[in-house]
């Protein structure tokens, strides 16, 4: 049977609850030698083999909501351009062998909500705002410089985010240089564009990456559907890329890419009152309201 690890809220305390596939929460004492996720994660040699024989036990968990399953991770490492569908949709073309992984970083502590946390939507009359669904991988044993080979061997877990981002700040039409054009960081970096949830799947109880199925809805209308297999780098290569440029820390989130669906080449995007619903079999679903933090249909 899969099953995630959690993170809860039940009154003033915070705990671990493995989440089962069927979306119950139960108690597992095991988990208690650890005071939160990035605990747990710090401790990860040790807690992949208390994690191989959990006992899955029929208690439920009390709790008042789910949050997201690691509250603030050291970084968060978002892949762009992965998947072969969604750079042909936005005008692109598939690059070669020889394409090096495109990364962006979001901020941890401000982007980073639960599973059901609202999406807020802070510039709605300037930026459009899309959604992008995309597994997420979470690191266990940090390193630099690590092997395609070896990358595996680094993965904790594997989670559902969605990569929220505020398209009509991507580019600015007055710069000094063209170097200068897009604004990442007013794309990317906005408070509450990181669904991620609904818990950790150790990544034992996957065994393909490459192998997984996501799915996004906007009001029940499916916008998204598609394989981790049509990424262009795989999440071994993506891991690999990723500490050649920064060393990698347990607790690390990497965004892999969001797959074709998306809303901007076909003029549509979120607006005040929406839901949105995002899948990966296997690993969960988030489903995240969207609000106009200026109080007005955007």
């Amino acid at each position: 049977m899969t099953w995630s690890i959690a993170t809860y809220r039940h009154r003033d305390t915070t705990g671990l609850a493995v989440l089962r596939e069927d979306g119950s929460l139960v108690q597992a004492p095991e988990l208690k030698r650890w005071s939160g996720m990035l605990d747990l994660l710090d401790d990860w040699s040790a807690a992949v083999d208390v994690l191989r024989t959990l006992d899955v036990q029929d208690v439920p968990q009390e709790h008042d909501a789910l949050l997201a399953p690691i509250n603030w991770p050291r970084k968060v490492v978002c892949a762009g351009v992965n998947y072969r569908r969604h750079i042909r949709e936005m005008g692109g073309e598939v690059p070669g062998a020889d394409w090096e992984p495109f990364f962006f970083l979001k901020p941890p502590t401000t982007t980073v909500i639960g599973p059901t946390d609202p999406i807020v939507l802070h510039s709605a009359d300037t930026a459009r705002y899309d959604w992008e669904a995309e597994l997420a991988v979470v690191i266990g044993t940090g390193g630099r410089d690590i092997a395609v080979e070896d990358a595996l061997k680094h993965v904790a877990g594997y989670s559902v985010s969605n990569d929220i981002t505020a398209r009509g700040q991507h580019k600015r039409d007055k710069v000094p240089a063209d170097a200068f054009l897009y604004d990442w960081f007013a794309s990317k970096a906005i408070d509450s564009s990181l669904p991620l949830g609904p818990g950790i799947t150790p990544a034992f109880h996957v065994p393909d990456p490459q192998k997984l199925r996501l799915r996004s809805w906007v009001n029940d209308t499916l916008q998204q559907d598609e394989s981790t297999g049509d990424m262009i780098c795989t999440v071994a290569e993506l891991i690999s890329a990723a500490s050649r440029i920064v060393t990698l820390e347990p607790g690390d989130v990497i965004p892999t890419g969001t797959p074709s669906g998306v809303g901007a080449g076909r003029g549509l995007f979120l607006r005040d009152g929406d839901v949105i619903r995002t899948s990966i079999d296997g690993l969960g679903t988030l489903v995240n309201p969207v609000f106009n933090a200026a109080g007005a249909t955007s």
